[in-house]
């Protein structure tokens, strides 16, 4: 059994903003807009893929925000949205996992709970404060990197992770990494072989537990790994490079 858990936003999908080429298809509308795209190679690809993995979508978009897309496969079988901390199988939550992940990161919620107070007088935030279902914080600023020295200023870095991603700035347990996600699973379908895809620091975690990690030339990660790193090539779509990989990969592993 072979299990590709791929990260979406700049992975497998892309922002009306992100230039993939003319030959793209919407996968997402939001407030009567075309808001994502898939190039049409990918599009045709991922069904492909599909047929031959277990494909697990892994994002950090809530549920809400996932449900949005569709990239024109059906519902996949299982998905992990809130940074791994919801759990969907056939498009329904699995409370069981949701209760564990909460269990998971209990030891943080002073943590989160500082993250919020600090934020909500952060004179750089631009955007709401959300704590998403407990399980971590999110915001926008203006100034991002400063934001995050300040949360960094009052927080045990020994329990929660700071990212930024652009404007986004977040506060995660690092019990709630992609990568605990992906080892939870793992354990639960007992699966023989994970390859896994990402593009930010997000999604570092989850291709240093899988087998095979792919990423694009320009994140920087640890090297002196034990697990393999497999770097895209440039001058392509990512998206193109990644599920071509994964195809080439299971054609070589059938031969």
């Amino acid at each position: 059994m072979v299990v590709f858990h791929s990260d979406l936003d700049n992975t497998l999908i892309y922002s009306y903003k992100h230039d993939i080429g003319s030959e793209k298809e919407c996968v997402e509308i939001y407030q009567n807009r075309e808001v994502s795209f898939m190039s049409k190679k990918s599009y045709d690809l991922l069904k492909a893929v599909k047929d031959k993995v277990i494909f697990v979508p892994t994002t950090t978009r809530t549920q809400e925000q996932y449900n949005r897309i569709d990239l024109g496969i059906g519902v996949p079988h299982l998905a992990l949205v809130c940074n791994g901390g919801v759990l969907l199988a056939d498009g329904r939550e699995d409370i069981k996992w949701y209760e564990e992940s909460v269990n998971l990161v209990k030891d943080c919620r002073r943590e989160l709970e500082k993250s919020e107070i600090y934020l909500k007088t952060d004179e750089y935030r631009c955007f709401e404060v959300r704590n998403i279902r407990d399980l971590f914080v999110f915001t926008k600023s203006d100034k991002p990197e400063r934001t995050m020295d300040g949360l960094k200023g009052i927080l045990n870095l020994s329990l929660v992770d700071v990212f930024c991603n652009g404007i986004k700035v977040y506060v995660v347990p690092k019990k709630m990494s992609k990568g605990m996600a992906v080892q939870r699973l793992r354990k639960r379908m007992k699966a023989e072989f994970v390859i896994a895809a990402g593009d930010s620091e997000f999604d570092i975690s989850m291709l240093h537990i899988a087998d095979i990690g792919i990423v694009p030339p320009k994140l920087r990660i640890l090297s002196g790994e034990r697990k393999k790193i497999v770097r895209a090539d440039e001058e392509r779509v990512y998206s193109d490079w990644v599920l071509e990989y994964v195809l080439r990969y299971m054609d070589k592993k059938g031969q």
